[in-house]
């Protein structure tokens, strides 16, 4: 069993060093990611007021009254994109406690008859400027300057994995969908989470927690080990789907929110274009021996949708894989929002 009792921090300083620095580099956030799954990085190359104007811009929002925030309320988008109230979303058929705006990478609306998660394309809510001045201005330059941290953690992932540098970037296609969540948090009341014990549904999250602590991920022996809040960093975790097309070399870990107090994260989720698939990547069969020899990467489910849930199979036990990104993010939504689903897509199949 690989276990861990604490979150590493890893410098990326060393992505400007020489190759070797670079490739020493890439060998340890490869072993990070299959020993651990999370991380925190630092010396990312990006300008604090980058995330500082994100905080600023979350305490202007949540600290409005309710009507307003109503003026972009997600169940007015058939996109699943805007604000939500406590209580609004579920993970694992559990609520969770956490009000939270939603923002996606923005495209054409799709004209249909194609898949049906080509309905997931389309516009973001934004606020007013008169109640909410500069928004969009400051979340297209989070986006940006957090999609280009991203990929260079790619680049680095696809060394580690003895692909050509540019693999998993390329790979990411021309019309990529990545999410950005605004999260504000109450105190957790006592038997809830904030957000419920899950897995992350996509392939690379970058959060930056904000100064309050509550994230906590759990070790392979059951232990919530806690992760301390790093305000000159970003914490680094891998979804469902990088787990998968590494055959379960790299791990997607279970990981939630409970919080004494107040406290708000921004969270940015880097995925590739909808139709992209999700077939193994090319890996030496080195790997494929290393997760043979745990019973922790041979036994790495995905979350349960929610038939599953109903029909008893555990959390993360899954043994349903989907083909292309849009099909996993589709169930995220059915097992997330099925109000919303239902509105929007009454005879969607779930």
């Amino acid at each position: 069993m690989l276990d861990f009792s604490h979150i590493p921090v890893v410098e990326l300083g060393g992505l400007q060093g020489n190759p070797s620095t670079r490739r020493a580099l890439a060998g340890r956030l490869r072993e990070i990611c299959h020993e651990i799954g999370f991380l925190v990085i630092t010396d990312f190359g990006v300008d604090p007021s980058v995330t500082g104007d994100v905080f600023d811009l979350m305490d202007a929002f949540f600290a409005l009254p309710e009507a307003d925030k109503a003026l972009i309320d997600k169940a007015r988008s058939p996109h699943f994109r805007g604000w939500e109230a406590v209580g609004a979303e579920q993970t694992n058929n559990r609520v969770d406690v956490r009000e939270q705006i939603d923002l996606w990478s923005e495209w054409p609306v799709d004209a249909g008859g194609g898949a049906a998660y080509l309905q997931l394309l389309g516009p973001n809510q934004w606020m007013p400027d008169e109640l909410l001045p500069g928004g969009r201005a400051v979340m297209q330059r989070w986006f940006a300057e957090l999609g280009a941290v991203a990929d260079r953690l790619l680049r680095l992932m696809s060394v580690g994995l003895g692909l050509a540098e540019d693999h998993l970037v390329t790979y990411f296609g021309d019309q990529p969908m990545s999410l950005t969540k605004l999260i504000n948090y109450p105190p957790t009341p006592a038997g809830q989470a904030g957000v419920n014990a899950h897995h992350d549904t996509g392939f690379l999250t970058l959060l930056a927690t904000g100064p309050v602590p509550g994230l906590q991920v759990q070790n392979p022996s059951g232990e919530w080990i806690d992760v301390p809040p790093r305000p000159d960093g970003l914490v680094v975790n891998l979804g469902e789907l990088l787990q998968a097309m590494t055959g379960n070399y790299l791990v997607a870990t279970k990981h939630r929110v409970i919080t004494d107090r107040r406290r708000r994260s921004a969270a940015y989720f880097h995925g590739p274009s909808l139709d992209a698939r999700l077939d193994v990547l090319p890996l030496d069969a080195s790997f494929r021996e290393a997760v043979a020899a745990s019973d922790r990467h041979v036994g790495a489910g995905f979350m349960a949708q929610r038939a599953e849930t109903e029909a008893g199979v555990a959390d993360m036990a899954s043994d349903h894989r989907p083909d292309t990104y849009g099909e996993q993010l589709w169930n995220y939504f059915a097992r997330s929002y099925p109000e919303l689903m239902e509105r929007h897509y009454p005879a969607a199949d779930r």
